[in-house]
């Protein structure tokens, strides 16, 4: 979601499981979410600062600009999270600035 990258309004979905292993490390200023499919699941998650609720920010789950296809028909929906925006609808200056450091 950094103004200015080339990637900006994209998504990508990663199957994480206790059977595949996998990890996913989702780097500072990328807009991220998740889906359980099972009946339990434990999400474990690092920061690289301490949690500051008045930081926290968001874009709504079901932004039909994104059209992320979830493998779901009937989420449930924490009320923070259907509170949030669609991305067209953040201030830019709310969204990190896309650096190339290439």
């Amino acid at each position: 979601i950094g103004r200015g990258s080339p990637t900006f309004g994209q998504w990508a979905g990663v199957h994480l499981s206790g059977e595949n292993g996998r990890q996913l490390f989702i780097p500072e200023g990328f807009a991220h979410g998740f889906c359980v499919l099972s009946d339990t699941a434990f999400v474990l998650y690092k920061c690289t600062d301490f949690y500051a609720p008045d930081a926290e920010g968001g874009i709504l789950w079901s932004d039909p600009d994104l059209g992320i296809d979830w493998p779901v028909t009937d989420p449930l929906i924490a009320s923070k999270d259907r509170q949030f925006p669609c991305l067209g609808d953040v201030p830019s200056e709310r969204l990190p600035l896309y650096e190339d450091k290439a």
